[in-house]
């Protein structure tokens, strides 16, 4: 288990074995899409695949980007309930993404989405290939990163989303390829009609 103060890592959360068969089975089940989103009126494609499952009612959305909502398949209930029993933690929400090999990876960017409220309590699975997850503090010089491998379970408390950024970065000697189950607990945002924003 390693361990700071704003996150932890439960290491072989799942054991080797019970890893691959999640594995496998996300990666052939989810029926994938090829994930598009728009900034500043120019659509790009995300460097990695995701879907993203929520309860009845819970909608999400990062970069102004809002994702479209799927069901839990038992496969991720399952887990879910898995993850809550060890956290005594209810999650509404999982983002699943798929790192296709080492050219997949998500920029610096912190889970603070006003749809997360202001203490942000976050799970992360990891099965497949190990990644490197790197985390680097947003007023100070302090950086670092760790190893996450397959089975891994890490704890992101509220306070390391109110301090500081992460990434799961390129790596190029990964040719293998990497699933990660993030939940959250969204708290509804109500929209206006126009689209604003305006609660």
């Amino acid at each position: 288990m390693a361990n700071r103060p704003e996150f932890e890592v439960i290491e072989d959360f799942y054991d080797a074995a019970e890893c691959e068969r999640i594995y496998q089975r996300l990666l052939h089940e989810q029926n994938w899409p090829d994930n598009r989103y728009t900034v500043a009126g120019r659509q790009f494609i995300l460097p990695r695949l995701q879907t993203w499952h929520a309860d009845p009612g819970i909608r999400y959305s990062y970069s102004n980007n809002l994702l479209q909502t799927r069901p839990w398949t038992i496969l991720l209930s399952d887990i879910r309930t898995q993850v809550e029993s060890r956290l005594n933690f209810s999650f509404n929400s999982v983002l699943v993404n798929l790192y296709r090999n080492g050219d997949d990876c998500v920029g610096w960017h912190a889970d603070n989405e006003r749809e997360l409220g202001e203490q942000p309590f976050i799970a992360s699975l990891t099965f497949g290939a190990e990644r490197q997850f790197a985390f680097r503090h947003k007023t100070s010089s302090e950086h670092g990163r760790i190893l996450l491998r397959s089975g891994a379970l890490l704890i992101m408390q509220p306070a390391f989303q109110h301090h500081w950024l992460h990434s799961v970065p390129i790596d190029h000697n990964v040719t293998e390829g990497r699933i990660n189950l993030t939940f959250r607990k969204v708290i509804p945002v109500y929209r206006s009609p126009a689209g604003t924003g305006a609660t």
